[in-house]
């Protein structure tokens, strides 16, 4: 994959006029390319998604780095959905038990110091996420 297919997947999340079919398509390919090197991109772009209240982007960013990254990436995408941006998060939510389910091991083996964190929004949604253990 290639740095500029990143850059046209920025490009689109920011441009409100941007075809969503062709955004999710973009996402996929990314996701799909099993790139791993991408994934520090990926997550100072979530973290910006974030600061500037964009649900969509971090949605999408979200299911891009499950993809990429696994259940490793479980601390990543909690912190993230611990921020309240107003939307329902159905789609990182589900990305997030996914990621539990699909190996559990991993999943409480990254997220259990979590349930620690001095933010109490971060140390309860690693908790809610625990309860997807199976």
């Amino acid at each position: 994959m290639t740095d500029d297919s990143m850059t046209r997947l920025l490009a689109m999340l920011d441009d409100l006029d941007a075809d969503v079919d062709a955004t999710i398509d973009l996402a996929d390919e990314i996701a799909a390319s099993g790139d791993r090197a991408l994934l520090p991109r990926l997550e100072s772009e979530l973290d910006r998604a974030v600061a500037e209240r964009n649900g969509y982007a971090r949605e999408l960013l979200g299911g891009v780095i499950a993809a990429l990254g696994g259940p490793t990436t479980l601390p990543v995408l909690v912190r993230a959905s611990a921020v309240d941006l107003g939307d329902d998060q159905d789609g990182l939510a589900a990305e997030i038990v996914d990621l539990v389910q699909s190996d559990p091991k991993t999943a409480e083996r990254v997220l259990r110091p979590l349930t620690e964190a001095e933010d109490l929004t971060v140390a309860n949604r690693a908790d809610w996420a625990l309860r997807f253990l199976p």
